[in-house]
């Protein structure tokens, strides 16, 4: 029997045409024998803009919601996740080639690594790709890593929550994704390097597609007082989780 990756998609009206691409790039994974994937695309409402624009392909399921926002279609998807991973792809992005093999690799090598992360690229309009400085060291994550750097820098990771890999049952444990309008995300990865050690790959695992209709590129996102609000509850739940130690994998002791 086929051990299963589960990728995880939101996908609303206005970035269901890029399904397509982010498709072919999941089929251009190559997965160890034994491993498949099945992907989860949940839209975040009722239409009849997305369905169209769906694989067909018995390894893609499709289910539609009342709207929510991104967190709540992915933390909804989670309830058909019968794989052992699951791994984010937004419906805009698309995976690079090997990203998914990387991400196992890492996870069914070492019990006590809970998420994954790896290197992106912006995937510009024209077509052209742009990286950033300041990635963390190819390896291990310790726990309180990625928080304490997101406070330091002005709220930005080091690492980010686009590329997430991660095991199932954590992933169920932490609560998934958070309530919150936007940087529900990140308040996922910062709960998760809170509890967890994590992994960064170096290799680049995703092309982050920029364009002017996604959502942190609208002004709403960037509204000062919503912001301070949203960092504000983010720290907050990584720190108490911090501070009750609860931590993964459990002891046994």
């Amino acid at each position: 029997m086929s051990r299963r990756i589960i990728i995880v998609t939101a996908v609303h009206a206005p970035s269901a045409r890029f399904l397509a691409d982010a498709y072919k790039s999941l089929c251009e994974q190559e997965l160890p024998e034994g491993w498949e994937w099945h992907w989860l695309i949940q839209e975040d409402g009722r239409t009849d803009e997305v369905e169209p624009h769906v694989p067909d392909d018995d390894r893609v399921t499709f289910r539609q919601g009342r709207p929510g926002g991104p967190g709540v279609a992915r933390t909804i998807a989670l309830a058909h996740a019968d794989g052992e991973y699951v791994k984010i792809l937004d419906a805009d992005d698309q995976l690079a080639p090997g990203t998914l093999a990387r991400d196992l690799a890492a996870l069914e090598a070492d019990p006590s690594i809970g998420w994954a992360t790896s290197r992106v690229l912006d995937f510009l309009p024209d077509g052209s790709t742009a990286g950033f400085p300041g990635d963390p060291e190819h390896g291990p994550i310790e726990c309180r890593a990625v928080v304490d750097y997101w406070a330091a820098h002005d709220y930005r990771a080091q690492v980010h929550p686009a590329t997430l890999f991660v095991r199932r049952d954590l992933l169920l444990a932490i609560g998934g994704w958070m309530a919150l309008p936007a940087s529900e995300d990140t308040g996922l990865l910062l709960a998760l390097n809170s509890v967890a050690r994590g992994w960064f790959s170096s290799e680049v695992g995703l092309l982050y597609r920029k364009w002017e209709g996604q959502m942190t590129g609208q002004a709403s996102h960037v509204d000062a007082d919503e912001r301070d609000a949203r960092m504000a509850v983010v720290e907050a739940r990584a720190r108490a989780l911090d501070h009750f130690q609860w931590r993964y994998p459990v002891s046994s002791d």
